[in-house]
């Protein structure tokens, strides 16, 4: 078994009699949650506009959810978890929809400069451009923004520097750990 997981039945709940067989070995950040007016509506326009794909749907007696992520596997997982409560079944209402916007967002770094510009057209011809391809200064670098159908804002960012930053500290960490030839 990987350093990665441990055995969730060493760790059962009395309440849950049927816990996940695996689970994170240390704490992880793992999801950034949304209400949406209408899920399927929001699953089409992600899968859509970035490289989310759909990794589980789920229905209960309150509503629908689903969880859209990376293909792919990864020791890291972060998921958008969407959830459309049905009338009346909202353990949440009747505090409105927040929405991700104007600043605060979703971020996806892409690995060309051209696909800002990329995206940028495909989201002005569905009318959901907020913020045509701009060269911000550092660190933000070359972003567009564009609107889900909830209103919550996602940006498209490249030369941001997020994913190189991050293989710069785990090269650094694997340098770290490796260990040194004295012969």
């Amino acid at each position: 078994m990987s350093d990665a997981i441990h055995d969730s039945a060493n760790n059962a709940d009395p309440g849950n009699p049927d816990p996940h067989p695996v689970g994170p070995s240390e704490p992880r950040w793992t999801h950034l949650a949304l209400r949406v007016t209408d899920i399927e509506a929001t699953i089409e326009w992600f899968i859509d506009f970035t490289p989310l794909v759909v990794v589980a749907r789920n229905q209960d007696e309150a509503g629908f959810g689903a969880w859209l992520g990376m293909p792919g596997r990864t020791n890291n997982p972060f998921l958008l978890v969407i959830a459309q409560f049905l009338e009346g079944k909202d353990p949440f209402a009747p505090a409105p929809n927040a929405t991700l916007a104007p600043f605060a967002h979703l971020g996806i770094e892409m690995p060309n400069r051209s696909d800002i510009d990329q995206i940028a057209a495909k989201g002005d011809a569905a009318g959901c451009l907020v913020m045509p391809p701009t060269m911000m200064p550092a660190p933000v670098g070359y972003i567009t923004m564009l609107t889900d159908p909830n209103g919550n804002t996602v940006e498209f960012s490249w030369d941001q520097g997020v994913y190189a930053t991050l293989s710069q500290q785990w090269d650094e960490a694997d340098a770290a750990t490796e260990p040194v030839d004295v012969a």
